[in-house]
């Protein structure tokens, strides 16, 4: 159990499975954009506090410089007389109220860059010769925001309206001094700690929450495929031969009916094994009853006489090269049913090859008044192999030969394209009946068994045929009239190489 529990976690750790890989996929999306959306509040509040404090500051700076102008202030801030200490003693106080309100130092810089006024009153009667400045002075407002020491400084320029001397009419703007301003942002800071501490909080619930969604949803998605694994195993094991169903997803429907589909050509293929043991017991069986009965006949009786001897020892030899038919068929069909069977592939003429089939084949149709006749549409090369294709002509002829009536005929054609060539056999026989077509090529059939075993049949010889073409990647169909005749059409690439290619 602990192999497993461990087994499983590697996986699930290695996203091999999955389970793991929807629990990642779910976490990730439901993660993700909480962090970029927290991330994305906090910046956008930092970003917004800072400009509405600069915009609020900028416009009571804007108002104070209007102030300044009102009551030259920069021109008589040296001044001792009653109404300009008051006056200065105003601006002062307003002054000192913006930078107490902001917590923030403002100074007053004339246009020979002396500072005439600090709300610290640290710097007056100082120089002060600043990039700033300078560029306030040319008309250039400054704003720079350092959130690492927690201070915006930015600068305001005060600008005086005056009339020159030849155009007393016209009005220009000079500025004649600036005021350079630093407010503290602590309180923008704490919010932010303030906004980020508790959005981390609710990214953890959030966290929780979607771990928890993504463990629940991950084993829901997941529990068909269990139960199809389940199911599988179950047949495996032995404790059920039945199809299963799992339909949930239309994927487990596919993978089950693909499962029911093997699980039934398993059962098809247990039932023709046993049927073919059945078969080949009874198929060598039989001759060796046959020479055993006669074997038993000549023990028991004396003095045989020696026509009887050679007679019964005549039918003992047929019987056993009947026997060794069976056993060369069974071999070459073995052979042939290996799935790693090696095609010795070469290029062929079929032409040649169909007529030296046909010669050896001619004597038989002659014992039995049958006239065979080879056509050939064109001379066809191919990448066969010749020992098989050689037992598919020979069965698919010989049974042409064996299955036909007297004074018959057997028709061979041969064509070919550009990409397969065809070989045709038919016959005047005496036919396949229409409801035992689909079992010929089935190992020991017989469709007329008493005529069968009077000719010598064993019933592979078209099983064996079938199989030859399949290694070549070609194809095997049958169209017969009861009483009429049969046809055989054979289909083969002609490059065995570039049909396998095009299988995989």
């Amino acid at each position: 159990m602990l192999t497993k529990i461990k087994e499983y976690l590697y996986q699930f750790i290695r996203l091999h499975s999955l389970r793991s890989r929807i629990f990642v996929i779910i976490l990730l999306i439901g993660i993700f954009p909480g962090i970029l959306m927290r991330y994305a509040i906090v910046e956008n509040y930092e970003e917004r506090a800072v400009q509405l404090r600069q915009e609020t500051v900028q416009d009571q700076l804007t108002t104070i410089a209007d102030h300044l102008v009102t009551n030259n202030y920069l021109e008589n801030y040296q001044l001792t007389d009653q109404q300009t200490i008051a006056n200065k003693n105003v601006i002062d106080t307003e002054l000192e109220m913006l930078s107490g309100m902001n917590d923030g130092r403002i100074l007053i810089i004339n246009s020979n860059f002396n500072i005439i006024r600090d709300t610290y009153n640290l710097s007056e009667g100082k120089t002060i010769i600043s990039e700033e400045v300078i560029k306030c002075f040319q008309g250039e407002r400054l704003f720079n925001y350092d959130d690492r020491n927690g201070y915006i400084e930015m600068t305001t320029p005060i600008i005086y309206t005056v009339h020159p001397e030849d155009a007393p009419e016209e009005s220009v703007s000079v500025i004649r001094g600036v005021m350079l301003t630093s407010v503290s942002s602590d309180s923008i800071t704490e919010t932010m700690a303030l906004l980020y501490r508790q959005s981390l909080i609710i990214e953890m619930i959030v966290i929780m929450v979607v771990v928890s969604l993504a463990l629940i949803l991950s084993y829901a998605l997941t529990r068909p495929f269990i139960k199809v694994t389940e199911a599988i195993n179950e047949v495996k094991e032995g404790y059920s031969d039945e199809a299963i169903s799992v339909p949930e997803y239309v994927e487990t429907v596919h993978i089950i009916d693909a499962f029911n589909q093997l699980l039934r050509s398993k059962r098809v293929l247990d039932d023709s094994r046993q049927e073919f043991v059945a078969n080949v017991s009874h198929e060598l069986k039989t001759p060796m009853a046959s020479m055993k009965v006669l074997a038993d006949s000549l023990i028991t009786q004396e003095n045989v006489p020696v026509e009887l001897y050679r007679e019964f020892m005549e039918d003992i030899v047929s019987e056993i090269d009947r026997e060794n038919k069976i056993i060369t068929d069974l071999l070459a069909l073995v052979k042939m049913d290996k799935k790693l069977q090696i095609m010795d592939i070469n290029y062929v003429n079929i032409n040649e090859l169909t007529e030296l089939i046909l010669k050896r084949l001619r004597p038989i149709a002659r014992k039995r008044d049958v006239e065979v006749v080879f056509e050939s549409n064109r001379e066809v090369l191919a990448e066969v192999d010749e020992v098989k294709l050689t037992l598919v002509i020979s069965n698919l002829v010989e049974n042409a030969i064996k299955y036909n009536k007297e004074h018959g005929w057997v028709k061979v054609v041969l064509d070919a394209d550009h990409q397969f060539f065809t070989l045709k056999v038919s016959d005047s026989g005496i036919g396949i009946p229409e409801e035992a077509l689909p079992q010929i090529y089935e190992r020991f059939y017989r469709v007329d068994k008493s005529h069968s075993r009077e000719i010598g049949g064993t019933g592979l010889g078209l099983a064996i045929a079938k199989n030859a073409v399949l290694m070549h990647r070609g194809t095997i169909t049958v169209t017969s009239t009861e009483g009429v005749g049969t046809s055989f059409v054979v289909k083969i690439p002609i490059n065995y190489i570039l049909s396998k290619g095009n299988e995989k």
